[in-house]
C-alpha cells in the first residue's frame, strides 16, 4: 500500500512513517502543502494522510484540488483542528476520515484498516476495468488473463495518465514528470510509448488531442 504523508511536525511525522513501514506499508513523507500537491500529481498513491495546518498550501485546499481534477484518492485528515466546522469542511471537500490529534497509533491503523476494506484496496493494483488492472509496483498490465511486463517509462506513463482521468495532459507535463531533467526525449518518443499501450489496452482508452496532449478515458 502505497501511502501518502503530510506533516509538518518533524517528530510526529517520523513516528508516524516508522510505524506505516513497520506495517509494510511503502510511505512518502512531506513536510508542506506545495511538495505534498508536487508528488500528488507525479505519482499514485492507494491513501492520503494530511494535516490541515501546514506551510504552503493547507490540507483542506490540497485535497479540495485532488477532487476537482477528479482524484479520488481516499484520504484522511490528521490534525489538531477539533471544532465541529472543521470536521464538517474536512468531510465536505472529501475526506473519507478525520482523527484527531493527538492519537494513539493503533487507532490511525485501524482507520486505516477500515478504509483498505471500505475502498477494497489492493497494494499497488489499480482496477482500470473489470478485464484489465494494473500493477504499479511489479509493472505488470494485465488484460483478459493475458501478463504484460511494462518498461519503466510505459509504466510511468500509463500511472500519470490513470491517475489522472478524463483531463488533458499536454505532452510537456508528461514529459516533464516522466522523464529526469538529464533526460531530453521528444514528442516521438513519447508517441511510440503510447502507441505500445494501445497495442495492449483498447485505442478507446488513451484518446488523442492533436497538438495538446492526451487523456485517460475512464469508463
Amino acid at each position: 500500500m502505497n501511502i501518502l504523508l503530510l506533516e509538518d511536525d518533524l517528530i510526529l511525522n517520523e513516528i508516524i512513517t516508522e510505524y506505516l513501514e513497520s506495517k509494510d506499508y511503502t510511505v512518502t513523507s512531506t513536510y508542506d502543502g506545495e511538495d505534498a500537491l508536487i508528488n500528488l500529481f507525479s505519482n499514485i498513491y492507494d491513501l492520503l494522510l494530511l494535516d490541515v495546518n501546514v506551510p504552503n498550501i493547507n490540507g483542506f485546499e490540497i485535497l479540495q484540488r485532488l477532487r476537482q481534477e477528479g482524484i479520488t484518492t481516499p484520504s484522511i485528515f490528521i490534525t489538531s483542528l477539533n471544532q465541529i466546522d472543521d470536521l464538517k469542511k474536512g468531510f465536505e471537500i472529501g475526506c473519507n476520515d478525520y482523527i484527531k490529534k493527538p492519537f494513539e497509533l493503533e487507532e490511525l491503523g485501524l482507520r486505516i484498516d477500515n478504509i483498505k476494506k471500505l475502498f477494497n484496496i489492493d497494494t499497488n493494483i489499480i482496477k482500470i476495468d473489470e478485464n484489465i488492472e494494473f500493477n504499479t509496483q511489479d509493472l505488470i498490465l494485465k488484460n483478459d488473463g493475458i501478463i504484460h511486463h511494462l518498461p519503466q517509462k510505459e509504466a510511468k506513463i500509463l500511472a500519470y495518465l490513470v491517475n489522472h482521468p478524463n483531463k488533458i495532459i499536454s505532452h510537456e507535463e508528461l514529459i516533464s514528470n516522466i522523464w529526469t531533467y538529464e533526460e531530453t526525449p521528444s514528442s516521438s518518443t513519447l508517441r511510440t510509448y503510447i502507441k505500445n499501450l494501445r497495442k495492449i489496452l483498447a485505442d478507446e482508452y488513451i484518446q488523442t488531442k492533436k497538438g495538446v496532449g492526451y487523456s485517460f478515458n475512464k469508463k
